[in-house]
């Protein structure tokens, strides 16, 4: 078996043992005083809830995007893929 056998052409994705994925994605918020996140703590109860499910954190991924909003700034946007565990 190579891994084009596990492809999935119609929902592309690759399927292994008939695992199960779900992908979340969390914007940080700038504090409006000081550095850092003030909702940086929503990852970690995130992966907690997860973990509580059956699901470890498989991917972790971020990004940086500007904001042209109020108060303007940079947003960092995570995207976490965590795997259902067998």
């Amino acid at each position: 078996m190579d891994f084009m056998d596990n492809f999935n052409d119609e929902a592309g994705k690759t399927n292994f043992n008939g695992g199960q994925y779900r992908v979340m994605q969390v914007v940080l918020r700038e504090k409006f005083v000081g550095k850092g996140s003030k909702n940086f703590t929503e990852i970690e109860e995130i992966c907690n809830q997860q973990y509580a499910q059956g699901y470890r954190l498989h991917t972790f991924a971020q990004s940086t995007a500007a904001s042209a909003g109020f108060g303007g700034g940079d947003r960092t946007v995570c995207n976490l893929v965590f795997e259902r565990m067998m």
